[in-house]
């Protein structure tokens, strides 16, 4: 990988120097393209860049406008070799501590198209803040998607390669209207598009290029071809939405009414009923979830072939009916656990200790654990031996009925199912109290955040990337407490382990510990499923790169 900074420049020499100064630390070759400013300007770079080996000029003999510099740059860039181009403005708005999570995300995903999602301080003038959603309406119609949330920030880094391609086969802006099109006609491309937020500032002495009449002319005009271009291209785009879709929209389907027949079973007719209906009710889930049975079918395959090579035959429907099933055997345990009739005395624990300690010493943790297995053993034992509080993380909409039925069927649990959109600073926040008092919060490790898309590090799994979400490793960090892994295996026996200590630390060391806990996660978890497949219960595409995903709700 090859990058390089790319500076579009109008009659901006007198912010540029500290945006060179900051860039410089990064060891990174920039091109500098003028669109033509005035004399002084150019003169004044002529200086700036005297002692600056690594700026590379690139001059535009009259104005065109930002878009027609950014689109000089890249095709510059492309003819000298570089593989990446990030962009920059020259004013000094964007927050140029990102930058090396920018390359590092450019590293693990060199096809994707990396863009920064403006977080603004006061300095944002109110008019340009709300202006920007009627943008957003437009890019979500001609996208058919909301997965693009936001396509005005200039602080992105391009694949020149595919970028390319879109700039020497298709007619594009040359102002304002350059940054939002690019991104659509990119994602028409099938790029993969990263999304993270990145702080966006209005200097002072910030000088501005934009013209509201002539700009939102074009811009107009810009997003009357594109929804045109979207009308003969929607049936695609559907049948990719169709495909593309995240976990928190395929695994729901039917879930809560399926819960509830068990539930009415169970309570009319204890486990035996439920045992005798339980083939038939999954029989119809497995039947008419045509995209669950597939993905069963294909990770199957995955742990067919982990086990005896390219040539493992693939998996028939009776073998991905009996995944399906035990899911099933899995709810009546969660019955069975939060009712209190689950018996833990054959259960082996190994590593009780680690549990016991914590209790002991009344120190908060967070437990990853994973869809795998019989986790219900644990909250069984907690509850009927050590009695603490535990804080159950779903990220799904549903936490709210779950827990009605958990206190219908036990009023006296310590269990509570806590519903939060992501895990960022509010969860933190939440949970911090809970944690000083000796509380374990408990997430799964092998689902992403719905709601925040494309915070995930990818790890081998099964011979291939998948996407783990960071924000549990983030949470322990701000929560300042260990992580430890905890599977509930269908042996029936509660292996636990500790993953870290601590991890805090400054943001540098921190992201490589994440990493390193990611990689530890999920190669204890790829152990216990190569061990029991049909006890991992993810019946959608895991392997999804998060970054590129269709989130839209029906």
């Amino acid at each position: 990988m090859t990058p390089c900074l790319l500076i579009p420049h109008y009659n901006h020499s007198k912010q540029l120097p500290p945006v060179l100064a900051s860039l410089a630390r990064h060891g990174i070759d920039c091109v500098l393209v003028d669109d033509g400013s005035a004399a002084a300007h150019r003169e004044a770079l002529d200086e700036l860049i005297a002692d600056r080996p690594w700026v590379k000029l690139v001059q535009r003999p009259h104005n065109g406008g930002k878009g027609a510099a950014v689109k000089s740059g890249l095709n510059w860039a492309f003819d000298q070799g570089y593989t990446h181009a990030i962009q920059v403005d020259a004013d000094g708005q964007h927050d140029l501590e990102d930058l090396p999570e920018l390359l590092g995300l450019c590293r693990e995903h060199p096809q994707a198209l990396i863009t920064g999602i403006p977080s603004y301080d006061d300095s944002v003038p109110r008019h340009r803040y709300w202006a920007r959603y009627l943008t957003h309406v437009w890019v979500w119609i001609e996208t058919l998607s909301l997965e693009l949330k936001d396509t005005m920030c200039g602080f992105r880094v391009y694949p020149l390669a595919s970028v390319v391609e879109v700039l020497r086969t298709q007619t594009l802006g040359d102002r304002m209207d350059f940054d939002p099109e690019i991104m659509v006609r990119m994602h028409w491309q099938g790029v993969p598009i990263i999304q993270r937020p990145t702080k966006v500032i209005y200097p002072e002495q910030g000088l501005s290029h934009f013209r509201a009449l002539e700009d939102n002319w074009l811009i107009s005009k810009m997003h009357t071809r594109l929804v045109f271009g979207m009308l003969w291209r929607a049936p695609r785009l559907l049948f990719r939405k169709s495909r593309s879709q995240h976990w928190s929209n395929a695994s729901e389907r039917g879930a809560m009414w399926g819960l509830k027949t068990l539930l009415w079973l169970y309570r009319h007719g204890g486990r035996w009923l439920c045992q005798g209906f339980l083939p038939l009710l999954i029989g119809y889930f497995y039947l008419t979830g045509t995209q669950a049975r597939n993905a069963s079918r294909e990770f199957l395959y995955r742990v067919a072939k982990a086990k005896q090579g390219a040539e493992a035959p693939r998996p028939g429907h009776w073998q991905s009916y009996r995944h399906f099933l035990n899911f099933g055997q899995a709810a009546l345990a969660k019955l069975d656990a939060w009712s209190g009739r689950l018996d833990v005395g054959p259960a082996q624990f190994p590593n009780r200790h680690l549990l016991v300690e914590l209790f002991e010493q009344r120190r908060g943790a967070v437990i990853l654990t994973a869809h795998f297995g019989n986790i219900e053993i644990f909250r069984a034992a907690a509850e009927s031996q050590f009695k603490p509080r535990i804080n159950v993380l779903a990220l799904t909409s549903h936490a709210a009925k779950f827990n009605a039925i958990l206190k219908e069927l036990n009023p006296e649990s310590q269990v509570e199912l806590l519903q939060v959109d992501d895990l960022g600073v509010e969860t933190a926040m939440l949970l911090q109290e809970r944690v000083s008092n000796g509380e374990l919060v408990i997430i799964a490790g092998d689902r992403t955040s719905a709601s925040n898309f494309g915070r995930v590090h990818y790890a081998s799994f099964l011979g291939a990337p998948a996407p783990f979400s960071v924000g549990p490793y983030v949470l322990a960090s701000v929560l300042e407490c260990p992580v430890y892994l905890m599977l509930g295996l269908p042996t029936p026996e509660l292996h636990m382990e500790k993953l870290s200590d601590s991890l805090k630390g400054p943001r540098k060391e921190r992201q490589a510990q994440i990493g390193r806990c990611i990689d530890d996660y999920a190669a204890r978890l790829e152990q216990q499923v190569l061990k029991h497949p049909l006890h991992w219960f993810n019946f959608y595409d895991f392997w999804l790169r998060d970054d590129a995903l269709q989130l839209d709700k029906d």
